[in-house]
């Protein structure tokens, strides 16, 4: 068989893929080997191309014994790194000689890597994040089970503690809960009628008690017109929640927190009939370089701040899921000292 036949062959695999001889020498290989290896691979030994060790291992064992063997092998393609699963496999026959060829074809596995080291990362967070209180809470218990036994003040104060941990677990597993829920919700396109003032004038009159705990007053501009669309309202609903919660907390040494709906006849970012509604706070803000991290799991800007707060870390991860599924964006902007601005886009038409 001949290189030129080698050649033509590998272009139909749709993997990257390459054929070394029993010189060790690579006598055929596809254009996307080639993107990957490098464009001066053909006729070169493999070992000077490829130079880690465990695919040159696997490249070696089955050249000597004709065995089959799977490995990995670590590259990058200018933005990430990236992870392929290798399989060195003989072939013998079709007017080969006794030698043979090993084909070597390199599989793209980055994205079960990304989502496995994620399931790592999210459990680890997890237990780190259960970890605390309940530490806390079995050193109280061994406390006032011995030298606190017969101190009713410092038992008071105790329980009181005890209690706060125990509120903070269970915000911790109602949040993982609802992060389950809207993830696996967020492929089914919501289908009710709402009206968008209801939702926000909802909100706003819940969150009315924290507010005046904070001395902050709530500012209000819709349009002249009822905003109406097709969405899930409970969500909705937990989407602006968490972000004007946040907005009281954070920003609301401002003095006050604005909500501002504008409907437009084409959204920019969406291409098509949109709405933004935006939560202003105008606080301490946010230092720009914890933007492009806050959706993500357990990120904090201010984790000791975010703790005392009774935040989980979970909240901005449960309203970009949600919004995901909605078909809409968010945008987060902030400047130190200037406040922080939520502007959550959606789609206003009939159906997605």
């Amino acid at each position: 068989m001949t290189d030129e036949t080698l050649d033509a062959f590998l272009a139909a695999v749709p993997l990257p893929g390459l054929v070394i001889d029993a010189s060790e020498r690579i006598v055929a290989a596809n254009s996307d080997a080639l993107a990957l290896i490098g464009q001066q691979a053909r006729g070169q030994n493999f070992v000077t191309i490829m130079r880690q060790p465990a695919l040159l291992e696997a490249i070696e064992t089955t050249l000597a014994e004709g065995t089959a063997r799977t490995t990995q092998y670590l590259s990058n393609d200018g933005a990430q790194d990236t992870t392929f699963r290798v399989s060195c496999r003989m072939v013998r026959g079709l007017g080969l000689g006794a030698a043979g060829l090993v084909v070597v074809t390199f599989d793209d596995i980055t994205d079960k890597e990304q989502a496995s080291q994620m399931r790592r990362d999210f459990v680890a967070n997890v237990s780190h994040e259960l970890r605390t209180p309940l530490t806390a809470l079995m050193g109280f218990i061994e406390t006032l089970r011995g030298p606190a036994r017969n101190d009713p003040e410092a038992g008071a104060r105790f329980l009181d503690i005890m209690q706060n941990e125990a509120e903070r677990m269970n915000r911790l597993v109602g949040d993982l809960m609802s992060l389950n829920r809207v993830e696996g919700e967020e492929r089914v396109k919501p289908t009710q009628n709402i009206v968008l003032n209801d939702i926000l004038n909802s909100t706003l009159h819940t969150l009315q008690h924290l507010a005046r705990d904070a001395d902050v007053a709530f500012e209000v501009e819709y349009p002249e017109s009822p905003v109406s669309m097709i969405a899930d309202g409970d969500q909705l609903k937990q989407v602006f929640t968490n972000i004007i919660m946040n907005a009281v907390k954070y920003g609301g040494s401002g003095g006050k927190v604005t909500v501002r709906v504008t409907e437009s006849a084409r959204e920019p970012v969406l291409r098509a009939p949109g709405v933004r509604i935006q939560i202003i706070d105008y606080g301490a803000g946010i230092d720009p370089i914890h933007l492009p991290r806050l959706t993500e799991r357990f990120y904090r800007a201010d984790d000791h701040r975010s703790k005392e707060l009774g935040g989980t870390g979970l909240g901005l991860a449960i309203v970009k899921h949600i919004i995901n599924r909605h078909r809409g964006r968010l945008r987060v902007e902030s400047e130190l000292g200037q406040g922080t601005t939520f502007t959550v886009i959606l789609p206003i038409q009939e159906s997605f």
